[in-house]
């Protein structure tokens, strides 16, 4: 069996260890200056938390604006929870880091983004040496898509 280095997800473990850092900076001292996020994130994730009724709206994705008001930020080595408006409803949402597609930060244009394969990954031939395709792949994403 050859062995190989997975640079698809030492990059993936490297930009949520970026995110995870990021976060707990402003969970501890709050957004510095013009910086805000756009976060999407995967609603299907078995370990995502977020109300009925968001979870009825978003079914799939939802990008979430960490900028004027949140609350209880707190992070830990999974992912985050954090409380954000809703129509002046206040709702707390549990995100895993790998539930997250997109990390944005239009102050400084910067942006991630991981893409995802299909995780019901099946191997037809039952041939336990096959090599399951990299899971997760991260790319700076383009800004266009934020920009008003």
């Amino acid at each position: 069996m050859t062995r190989a280095i997975d640079y698809g997800n030492l990059m993936h473990r490297a930009m949520r260890g970026l995110i995870q850092e990021v976060l707990s900076g402003i969970a501890e001292h709050g957004l510095p200056g013009d910086h805000h996020f756009f976060i999407t994130f995967d609603t299907r994730h078995p370990e995502a938390q977020l109300a009925d009724w968001l979870r009825a709206r978003y079914p799939e994705e939802m990008t979430i604006v960490i900028q004027h008001w949140f609350e209880n930020l707190v992070v830990t080595d999974e992912g985050f929870s954090i409380t954000l408006n809703f129509g002046n409803s206040p709702e707390p949402l549990v995100i895993p880091f790998d539930a997250v597609r997109t990390f944005v930060d239009p102050s400084v244009e910067f942006g991630l983004r991981f893409e995802t394969q299909d995780p019901d990954f099946d191997d037809e031939e039952g041939d336990d040496d096959a090599e399951a395709p990299t899971p997760h792949e991260a790319e700076v994403v383009s800004l266009d898509k934020f920009r008003k």
